[in-house]
């Protein structure tokens, strides 16, 4: 198991009562402001000691209050990365990268300075100070700073919440590729629904300090009413699917997953590429017979497995569709009107607008 945790810790009228255990390559904590993220990551770094309670990391005991185990944080091999950088002003990039490792003993360096530099394309700016960079360049020196320190397990706490979309879109494929490459697991704290689906593997969900779902990511996002303070319809299923041809004619690229055949805007990722497709619960039309005179590309035929009763207008209708899940969100009269009912064969259509950016990501192929 990577990472085991379950502690307690009060914090003025703030009472975090945290149990979950992880094993995927990235894992996220979810959940809005002030549910408890933060303090978790901190506890795991040693910033912040828990009252009660273990934290394991890679099977060493980081905390254990029973055995009065408290690893200082200097000795705890866990790299963290803020919002902001933090890099020192005065020093280059490359001085920046190199002083994560002071924190190693040479004999213990495993971390190549020229594979971290290309994992994350910082090759060109080893000469620049700090106050030259975007806030996305800075982000990604900062992360490598932290991996030269050769860390078991790399926190980072909401990196992207300071970057406009732009610099968000230029540094997901250094995440993915850090996520499928580095070696190194990692605890990414959000709150956003778009980000964890395109990085996590594993997803913890906290609510006033207590966690409320936890598992593979495809499990935990398709229950969209897990994600009910940040909006349920942001939430639904992540499919894997590899890109399978490019339709220069109409500027389209189709990916194939068992689900069946998707048309998206056209991408660069050469044919044979792994990738996680994000369908949202709302971009999620059902039809009961297979839809004529449509614009729509995408249907794909399947089968209910389950419908799940939600507070308000709404319901999620779980679908297996050639054994992807798919969940499409819809109205409790919908369901009435239509029939719909477990087992019944239906099709899913849709929405064209469903594969924007934040949609699709590149996966090195791990169970999601």
């Amino acid at each position: 198991m990577i990472l085991d945790v379950d502690i307690e810790h009060e914090q003025g009228a703030f009472a975090l009562k945290a149990s979950f255990q992880s094993n995927g390559k990235l894992t996220a904590l979810f959940g809005p402001s002030g549910s408890g993220k933060t303090t978790i990551v901190n506890a795991i770094g040693g910033l912040v000691r828990p009252d009660h309670g273990r934290i394991m990391v890679q099977g060493r005991a980081l905390v254990d209050t029973k055995k009065n185990i408290v690893v200082p944080k200097h000795r705890r091999r866990i790299g963290y990365v803020f919002q902001e950088g933090r890099l020192f002003p005065h020093l280059n990039v490359r001085h920046n990268l190199l002083f994560g490792r002071w924190f190693t003993p040479s004999g213990e360096r495993k971390a190549g300075f020229d594979h971290v530099v290309n994992l994350l394309g910082i090759s060109h700016l080893l000469d620049r100070r700090p106050s030259t960079l975007s806030g996305g360049e800075k982000q990604r020196v900062a992360i490598g700073r932290a991996l030269l320190a050769d860390p078991q397990l790399l926190l980072m706490d909401e990196p992207l919440a300071s970057l406009d979309e732009a610099r968000k879109a230029e540094i997901y494929p250094y995440l993915e590729r850090l996520r499928d490459e580095s070696g190194v697991p990692i605890v990414l704290v959000s709150h956003s629904v778009a980000e964890i689906a395109r990085l996590a593997t594993s997803v913890v969900v906290l609510s006033e300090g207590s966690v409320t779902a936890s598992g593979p990511a495809a499990e935990v996002l398709r229950h969209t009413s897990v994600f009910a303070e940040s909006g349920p319809t942001e939430a639904g299923a992540l499919i894997e699917a590899q890109v399978f041809k490019h339709d220069e004619a109409y500027d389209l690229t189709v990916l194939q997953a068992k689900a069946g055949a998707l048309s998206v805007p056209r991408l660069l990722h050469p044919i044979g590429t792994s990738l996680r497709v994000r369908l949202r619960a709302r971009d999620i039309i059902l039809s009961l017979k297979a839809p004529e005179g449509l614009s729509a590309l995408n249907v794909l035929p399947g089968f209910i497995s389950s419908i799940e009763n939600v507070e308000g207008a709404s319901v999620d209708v779980q679908l297996d569709c050639g054994g992807d899940p798919v969940v499409a969100r819809v109205t409790r009269k919908s369901v009435e009107e239509l029939g719909l009912k477990p087992g019944l064969a239906v099709h899913a259509i849709i929405k064209s607008i469903a594969f924007d950016p934040e949609a699709l990501g590149v996966t090195g192929g791990e169970n999601m």
